[in-house]
């Protein structure tokens, strides 16, 4: 059994995927298995891929869908034949530090831990963004603090997970936008988690903007769907005792809807999980700036939601983040 099997979805990732196969293939760590699931791509990430991976001796499986069906598909085709001990997922237009799985293996065994997860950076086209993630070691606080908490992000990408730990879950098929949610459900289950204290993901950021303007109907409804998911999971397993951080998890999802300065994305705002805005301000753990972007909306002072837009987005971030 090999130490790690990493999973890459290939679809359309022609410009990145060279550049992530080589990060790859250049782990210290040796006893990995990689798993690249070719989603029906219609470009050529399938050849420049081939080129990369010819060049190093490394346990490589390509296998294909003869339709595109999508990332969590994808995800969980590789997971149906994944042989590690522990699960690691790239995506195809990102890269990763040459030393990451060995320091996430490492930290795993000496923590006895079976979900690690490191900081990451944000690459955007000139310059990179260090992602610092909250330190915990109880599951239960992360889970209620870090992601229903909305301090951290349950990308998929940045995390090693005990391959146990999948059994009984998959990735939503057919529900791709919120996908990353059943990173969730997955810490559930752990016993023990750990930090690696480095940024050794690079999460590239081809588009910048606020999610909620460009997603489609279907889109959203994936998002939904996979909340929804979520929602249900967490109940059937924890009951009621985790309503508060569940009202904190619908308002950080719907947060996106005000880091915009259209009415239409304010009007989903006050659409979904409105019996979540009675605790805008209850939860320290989020800034103060970002509790008050709420309750702004919850009061509709939309005027004030603008200018914050305004300000701190197509201003501050604009500039900083190129």
């Amino acid at each position: 059994m090999p130490e790690v099997t990493v999973i890459i979805p290939i679809y359309n990732v022609g410009r990145f995927i060279g550049r992530c196969a080589e990060s790859l293939m250049r782990q210290t760590l040796r006893d990995v298995e990689f798993i690249f699931v070719n989603d029906c791509t219609p470009d050529d990430s399938l050849a420049v891929l081939e080129s990369v991976i010819s060049r190093y001796d490394r346990e490589v499986k390509i296998i294909s869908h003869e339709e595109n069906k999508g990332l969590p598909s994808a995800r969980n085709s590789g997971l149906a034949i994944a042989k590690g001990e522990f699960i690691f997922h790239c995506d195809g237009d990102d890269w990763v530090e040459e030393n990451l799985l060995e320091r996430m293996v490492s930290e795993a065994r000496s923590k006895m831990a079976d979900y690690v997860y490191c900081d990451f950076f944000l690459s955007f086209e000139k310059s990179e963004r260090y992602m610092v993630n909250r330190d915990f070691e109880d599951p239960q606080e992360m889970l209620k603090r870090g992601f229903l908490g909305g301090t951290m992000k349950y990308n998929v990408w940045n995390k090693l997970v005990r391959r146990e730990l999948y059994d009984g879950i998959l990735f939503p098929d057919g529900h791709s936008m919120g996908e990353d949610m059943t990173m969730i459900q997955l810490l559930s289950g752990a016993k023990r988690v750990a930090h690696v204290k480095e940024a050794l993901y690079h999460y590239v950021q081809t588009n910048s903007a606020a999610f909620s303007k460009t997603q489609s109907p279907k889109q959203l409804a994936d998002v939904r769907y996979n909340v929804d998911r979520t929602v249900s999971f967490l109940e059937s397993r924890y009951g009621s005792s985790l309503d508060v951080e569940i009202s904190n998890f619908k308002l950080s999802i719907k947060l996106p809807f005000l880091i915009s300065d259209s009415s239409d994305q304010y009007r989903l705002w006050q659409e979904w999980y409105p019996e979540a805005n009675a605790y805008v301000m209850s939860n320290k753990d989020v800034a103060f700036r970002t509790r008050l972007l709420q309750w702004m909306a919850a009061k509709n002072l939309w005027l004030g939601v603008r200018l914050y837009y305004w300000i701190v987005y197509r201003f501050a971030y604009r500039i900083l983040f190129r």
